[in-house]
C-alpha cells in the first residue's frame, strides 16, 4: 500500500513537471514572438553613467571591460570601484584607460564599509562620482555587443519602465563545475525566468547581468544603502523600483557572463548560496520548485513501479520534455553555442540541482567572494565562525 502511495505520487511529480516543461516552451516561443514583433525605438539616447563595482581578477576580465569601450552610443561614463587600493582589478582598468584615452573612465576606491554587501556598499560611493540621471550596474565578467547600450536604454524612453534588465548565458571555463553552472543557467534558471514573466504579467525583479534605471526611482526607494544588507541584491532593486508602480522591462539583448573555473566544490558553493537567496527571496516560488523536478521524479517512477515498462515510458517522456526545454530556451533563446555539448551533464545537473534544494533548508551560511555569512530572513550578518 505504501508503495503504491509512492508510485502515484511519483507519477504526480512527472505530471507537474511536463506541465511546467510545457509553460517554460510556451514562455519562452512568447518571448521570441514578441522580440519578432519589434524592437524598441532607439532614438532616445540619454547620457549614462555605467558603474562596475569590482573585487579581484575574473577570468576574461579585460575583454569583458573592453566591450564596454567599443559601444555605438553617444555619450557614456564607466566607473569602476574597488574596496582595496591594491585590487588587482586595477590593473585591468589602467590598462583600459591607455587603450581608450578619449573615454571616460575612472576608479573610485571606497574605503567606507557600510555594510556586510560590499558590492552594494561600494555602488553607494561610486555613485557620488556619476554624472548622469541615467544609470546602468552589471557585472564585472559581462561582455557585451557594441549595440548593447543603445538597446538597453531604448526602453527606459517609456514613462512607466523603471528599469532594464537583461537575459543571459554562461560561457564556461573548461572545468565540470564552470559546465555545469553553464548549463544551469542556461535550461534551468532563465526558463524560470520566462515562466516568471508570463504568469505573473511581468517581471519583479531584476538580473544583475544588466540593471538600468533613472537616479530618480533610485532616490525613491532609499538609493543602494536601502539593500546594503541584503543577499539578492538585483532582485531586491527590481522588486523596490516596480513596487512604485514601474516596470521592469526584459531587454531583447543576451549577454554573455563568463563564469569562474569552479571545481565540483566551488559550483556547489555558488548553487547553495544562490538557493539559499532565492528562498528568502520568493520563498512560495521556491518551495513548488519540487514539483518541477521531472528526472527526479522520473526515476522515483520506475523504482516504486519496481520498473515495470510503463514506468520507462514515463521517465522517458519526462526526460524528453526536459531537453525540448533546454534546446529551446538554450538554443533559441540565449543562442548558446556551447549547448549542445554540455547536454549529457544535464542529467547530473538536474539531480545536484535536487540535492541543492534539500540543502538549503538546512542552514543558513552562504559564502561569498571568500567570506562567510549568515542569512536572515534575506539580509547578510557576517558569520562568528
Amino acid at each position: 500500500m505504501t508503495f503504491r502511495i509512492l508510485e502515484l505520487l511519483a507519477i504526480a511529480g512527472c505530471l507537474s513537471s511536463c506541465i511546467y516543461y510545457l509553460i517554460c516552451i510556451f514562455s519562452a516561443a512568447a518571448f521570441l514572438r514578441e522580440l519578432r514583433a519589434g524592437a524598441h525605438p532607439t532614438d532616445d539616447r540619454p547620457p549614462v553613467s555605467i558603474l562596475k563595482p569590482l573585487k579581484g581578477a575574473d577570468r576574461e576580465m579585460y575583454e569583458s571591460f573592453r566591450s564596454h569601450c567599443l559601444q555605438d552610443y553617444p555619450q557614456y561614463e564607466i566607473i569602476f570601484g574597488v574596496s582595496e587600493p591594491d585590487d588587482p582589478a586595477i590593473n585591468f582598468v589602467q590598462q583600459l584607460q591607455s587603450e581608450f584615452p578619449d573615454r571616460m573612465i575612472c576608479i573610485v576606491v571606497c574605503a567606507k564599509k557600510l555594510g556586510p554587501n560590499v558590492k552594494i556598499s561600494n555602488l553607494v560611493q561610486m555613485l557620488e562620482t556619476a554624472r548622469y540621471e541615467h544609470l546602468l550596474v552589471n557585472d564585472s565578467d559581462i561582455r557585451v555587443e557594441p549595440d548593447y547600450l543603445r538597446r538597453v536604454m531604448a526602453p527606459l524612453a517609456a514613462d512607466r519602465v523603471g528599469m532594464v534588465t537583461c537575459l543571459y548565458r554562461g560561457v564556461a571555463a573548461p572545468t565540470l563545475g564552470s559546465r555545469l553552472e553553464s548549463i544551469g543557467i542556461s535550461t534551468d534558471f532563465i526558463p524560470g525566468v520566462l515562466v516568471a514573466l508570463r504568469l505573473e504579467g511581468g517581471l519583479y525583479f531584476g538580473l544583475g547581468s544588466t540593471l538600468a534605471f533613472r537616479r530618480g526611482d533610485l532616490t525613491r526607494i532609499g538609493g543602494f544603502q536601502s539593500i546594503v544588507d541584503s543577499l539578492a541584491d538585483d532582485y531586491e532593486l527590481g522588486r523596490r523600483i516596480a513596487d512604485l508602480g514601474l516596470r521592469v522591462q526584459l531587454s531583447d539583448v543576451v549577454v554573455e557572463t563568463h563564469l569562474p573555473a569552479y571545481d565540483l566544490r566551488g559550483f556547489l558553493a555558488h548553487q547553495l548560496r544562490w538557493a539559499r537567496g532565492v528562498r528568502d527571496s520568493r520563498v512560495g516560488g521556491y518551495v513548488g520548485l519540487v514539483t518541477t523536478f521531472g528526472l527526479m521524479w522520473g526515476i522515483l517512477t520506475v523504482i516504486f513501479a519496481q520498473a515495470a515498462p510503463w514506468s520507462w515510458a514515463v521517465l522517458g517522456f519526462t526526460a524528453l520534455m526536459r531537453l525540448a526545454v533546454a534546446i529551446t530556451v538554450g538554443g533559441f533563446v540565449l543562442r548558446d553555442r556551447a549547448l549542445s555539448g554540455n547536454l549529457w551533464l544535464l542529467p547530473l545537473r538536474d539531480l545536484i540541482a535536487v540535492g541543492v534544494w534539500v540543502a538549503s533548508f538546512f542552514g543558513h551560511t552562504v559564502t561569498w567572494r571568500g567570506d562567510r555569512f549568515e542569512l536572515k530572513n534575506g539580509r547578510l550578518v557576517r558569520s562568528e565562525d
